[in-house]
């Protein structure tokens, strides 16, 4: 009866690593391709998010532009002229603002050529805390100094405080929108693998799972 505990464990560690390596093969070639297709899908999102957002911002310096200039009301003179500041200054910065996900996936086109698939998915985690950098209170704060004079000179400036706070306010609702359509790929595709560790008796074995789920069955891949 001693030894009954620790055969069993061996026995059922056996049978756990040789349905891992199984199952290992596939899983790595689908890890390499959800990292893949996600860094390609955050690309291409990112382009036209960039891209699109600098047309916003371009339509909306040439607008005020020309009402700086040629508007029959003095306060819509004055407002056209504090959104073309507000407008070069956000255009200039969405030109200039590449998303992590181009460079990356240059990046994992060479580690999938070595198969270092650990450096991949340090690759990975690097673009998902850029991800989730990018959508924190502190992406805020420049749109919010801008805004915020931008705000203070309509209303204190040219003594309009209802239209500086609207002004404000609706220069921070356009940056929210363009902060939360920023692509948020790489995170997605990290949540599909989890550490965990199985422990028999003695033995410990650290290894990954994901979950998948296709209309006719619920499964889990596993990875050490």
């Amino acid at each position: 009866m001693p030894t009954l505990r620790p055969s069993l464990a061996v026995v059922l560690l056996t049978l756990f690593t040789t349905v891992a390596q199984g199952q290992s093969g596939n899983t790595m070639k689908e890890e390499w391709q959800a990292y893949s297709e996600s860094l390609n899908r955050g690309a291409t999102q990112g382009e036209i998010w960039r891209y699109g957002w600098s047309g916003v911002y371009a339509v909306s310096l040439g607008i005020n532009a020309y009402e700086a200039s040629e508007a029959e009301d003095n306060d819509d003179r004055f407002d056209a002229r504090v959104g073309t500041v507000k407008s070069a200054l956000a255009l200039g910065g969405t030109l200039l603002d590449v998303q992590p996900h181009v460079p990356a996936r240059r990046e994992l086109a060479e580690f999938r050529e070595t198969g270092d698939l650990t450096e991949a998915r340090q690759l990975m985690q690097r673009v998902a805390a850029e991800e989730r950098e990018r959508r924190a209170w502190q992406a805020r704060l420049d749109s919010l100094i801008v805004n915020t004079l931008g705000g203070l000179a309509i209303g204190l400036g040219d003594d309009r405080p209802g239209d500086g706070a609207l002004s404000f306010a609706t220069g921070m609702l356009v940056s929210e929108l363009q902060i939360r359509t920023q692509p948020t790929q790489a995170g997605s595709a990290l949540n599909r693998f989890q550490p965990a560790r199985l422990t028999l008796g003695g033995v410990s074995l650290d290894y990954h799972y994901a979950w998948t789920m296709t209309p006719n069955r619920v499964g889990i891949d596993i990875r050490y």
